[in-house]
Parts: C-alpha cells; sequence; structure tokens
C-alpha cells in the first residue's frame, strides 16, 4: 500500500470492518458522507426539500438508514454512496414520469382530497382520511378561520397539510 493509501485507510478506515472502526475514522466518515449528501440531495428537486409527500419521505429514510451504514462501516463505503447516488437518480426519474403521466403521479405521490366544500365537512372522506373533527378544527384555526361555513373548500394535500380557500 502506498503512504498516501495508507494515510487515506487510516483516516477513513476503508478497509476496516465494523468492528474495529476507530472514532476517528467513524468521525472523518460522518463528515464524508455529510459533504457527499450535500452533493446528492442538491441533484434531487428544491421540491424534495420542502414539501415532503411519501414519495419524498422514503427517500429520506432510505438515504438516512445508507448513510448510517456508511459511516458504521457496516457496508462498503463507496457502494453505500452508489447505491444513495442510484435512489437519487430513482426519484429523479419517477419525479420526471409522473409529470407525463398523471396515472404514475397519483400512484407514487398520492392526490389531494376535497374535505369541506361550501362550508359543509365531508365526514366519510375525513373517517377515509383518518382525521378526527379536532384535528380538522386546528387545522382551520391555523388558517385563521372558527367554523367549515367559512370554507370555500379545503383540501388534504399530498403532503398531508390542509390547504383553504375561504368563503367570499
Amino acid at each position: 500500500m502506498t503512504p498516501v493509501a495508507a494515510l487515506w485507510d487510516s483516516l477513513f478506515g476503508f478497509s476496516v470492518s465494523s468492528s474495529s472502526i476507530t472514532s476517528l475514522q467513524m468521525t472523518t466518515r460522518a463528515v464524508l458522507i455529510y459533504l457527499a449528501m450535500i452533493v446528492l440531495l442538491r441533484l434531487a428537486k428544491r421540491r424534495f426539500l420542502s414539501q415532503v409527500t411519501v414519495f419524498d419521505a422514503i427517500l429520506v429514510i432510505v438515504i438516512g438508514s445508507l448513510a448510517t451504514r456508511a459511516i458504521a462501516a457496516a457496508s462498503p463505503f463507496v457502494a453505500t454512496l452508489a447505491g444513495m447516488l442510484a435512489l437519487i437518480v430513482l426519484h429523479w426519474l419517477l419525479s420526471y414520469l409522473s409529470m407525463k403521466s398523471s396515472r404514475l403521479r397519483r400512484l407514487v405521490s398520492g392526490s389531494p382530497v376535497t374535505l369541506i366544500r361550501n362550508g359543509v365537512i365531508d365526514q366519510d372522506r375525513l373517517y377515509a382520511e383518518h382525521m378526527a373533527g379536532a384535528d380538522l378544527d386546528e387545522d382551520l384555526r391555523e388558517h385563521g378561520l372558527d367554523d367549515a361555513a367559512q370554507v370555500k373548500e379545503a383540501r388534504l394535500e399530498r403532503s398531508g397539510k390542509l390547504s383553504v380557500v375561504k368563503a367570499g
């Protein structure tokens, strides 16, 4: 092993098992993964970071899990980075294809659900979304409304947030 390769390996522990990784190696791996995730997540779309849907949340969970494995030396470092990149590319591809296909978009990201129309709460939809009336009331208060009668339309968006159009 060359002196440069030996230094690199002593800093990052690419050739060690998870049971023999040092604190320094775990720390430098964590820094490297942090920097790599900045690059990888910049490849994802801005929407991914601002409006989390189930589609986006799954990516965050799986990438976080992979990052942990790379930091703890539970999986090969470069292979783990490649896996994270593959997930980002797949997410980007599904996002792109979802723009072209409403069927795929509904399958991947879901659809908004109208809970209130012209001041009338759709109790069946509220029940189907497993949303208590008290939760709906809380969401309405966050929009400055005391009563469903003040609402022209309220939708439970794909992100789980309630969007509200106030009555005239």
